[in-house]
């Protein structure tokens, strides 16, 4: 062969190699570099996960036992109860939850007089078996108001009711009387021209020893 022909060949030779190392270079695998997960992304990705409303830890942390601390009611439950005291209730307790507590009233206690429907307010006293104290300022309970004025009037402030001048009203704030009762107290009254002994309240009828043991230590002639 001739010296040309030969180098044409090797020519050709040489860019068919450098062609076929240039194609199998270009094809081979390659490596994908995975970008860092940064902690700036988790934390977003956590932020649009969770509620709106602020994190959930925090809301946990509200327990209704803290939101509501300091909001009791104490009252004084006295009288003819099973254990009388000062009682600790939660809010919207009424005067059945009180009585309850203080372990319910005495066997043959008449609790026909007391509301005990009413919403207890803090501060108050509860009697059983006797005239209502007081309410404190704002309370708003006509019962224990009712009460208190008949325990005062007529005569010294707290002092026994008086059976010759008593109104209705102020009889039937005694515990166990009733508006019937206290009609019938007045109707004795006016037969008799008045009471001169406690005694007497025996005479009207509906006062059975029972009643008259009760309401004793709360009237006078």
């Amino acid at each position: 062969m001739e010296p040309r022909t030969v180098a044409a060949l090797a020519g050709v030779l040489v860019i068919a190699v450098a062609f076929g190392v240039h194609h199998f270079w270009a094809g081979r695998p390659r490596a994908i570099a995975v970008p860092p997960v940064t902690r700036a992304a988790m934390s977003t990705e956590d932020a649009t996960s969770r509620p709106s409303g602020g994190p959930p830890d925090v809301a946990r942390a509200a327990t209704p036992s803290a939101s509501a601390s300091g909001a009791v009611l104490v009252v004084d439950v006295s009288g003819k109860v099973r254990r009388p005291g000062v009682l600790r209730l939660p809010p919207g307790s009424r005067v059945l939850d009180a009585l309850t507590a203080a372990g319910g009233a005495l066997p043959g206690v008449d609790t026909g007089t007391v509301n005990l429907a009413r919403p207890l307010v803090d501060g108050e006293q509860i009697v059983v078996g006797g005239p209502q104290a007081a309410a404190p300022s704002g309370g708003g309970q006509p019962g224990a108001a009712a009460g208190a004025a008949a325990a005062g009037a007529p005569g010294a402030p707290g002092g026994p009711v008086s059976l010759g001048s008593a109104t209705e009203a102020q009889l039937d704030a005694l515990p166990g009387v009733g508006p019937v009762l206290a009609q019938r107290i007045i109707d004795y009254r006016n037969q008799h021209g008045g009471f001169t002994s406690v005694n007497q309240l025996r005479q009207v009828t509906g006062v059975g020893e029972r009643r008259f043991q009760e309401l004793q230590p709360l009237v006078r002639p």
